[in-house]
């Protein structure tokens, strides 16, 4: 699950280059633009989406179908609130106010449960089986409601054409914005 995570970090940005083509847009647009490509489950979030899913060898296939429904879940859900924009010429700074599924707490009480009942994971044959795990994990995020809220900025400058791009995000950002953030270290 960590290399679909590290995938999806990438997918973002491909989000980040399909942009509209209007020149009227604000940088505040063009943020909340990308943000409703989550929201909307566009076609290009969903084509990612399904690439870095399928790719998946750690997951069976009702597995990759049980993941692919959380993210989109995760994903259409997503509540954001534009809290501050400031410009300076071909450069600006958009922070968002994004309201995501906390994925990461699941996550980690699963693995904790795993260290303190590692023999409910266990075949017949007494050895630790990963699907079994795998299927404990992906239920204990899927019934979670619980959410988490982050401040995130986005830096953008104009392109060449004139039209306003995101820059890059931190790796911290875009785990806020899947709802996999570690805040127990920040």
């Amino acid at each position: 699950m960590k290399k679909i995570v590290k995938i999806m970090l990438v997918m973002v940005f491909s989000l980040a280059l399909v942009g509209c083509s209007c020149m009227q847009m604000t940088a505040r647009n063009r943020v909340e633009e990308f943000l409703d490509q989550y929201r909307n489950l566009s076609a290009n979030v969903l084509g990612d989406l399904d690439e870095v899913v399928d790719a998946e060898t750690d997951l069976n296939e009702e597995q990759k179908e049980k993941y692919r429904d959380i993210l989109k879940k995760q994903y259409s859900d997503l509540n954001y609130e534009i809290v501050n924009e400031e410009y300076d010429g071909d450069t600006a700074v958009v922070e968002a106010k994004i309201t995501v599924y906390d994925l990461y707490k699941p996550q980690k009480d699963a693995t904790q449960y795993l260290n303190e009942h590692s023999e409910e994971f266990n075949d017949e044959e007494g050895n630790y089986d990963s699907s079994k795990f795998m299927d404990y994990k992906l239920e204990q995020m899927q019934d979670n409601n619980d959410t988490v809220e982050y401040t995130i900025t986005f830096n953008l400058e104009k392109n060449d054409d004139g039209n306003w791009q995101i820059l890059e995000l931190s790796q911290e950002d875009l785990e806020k914005i899947h709802g996999i953030y570690n805040y127990d270290q920040a």
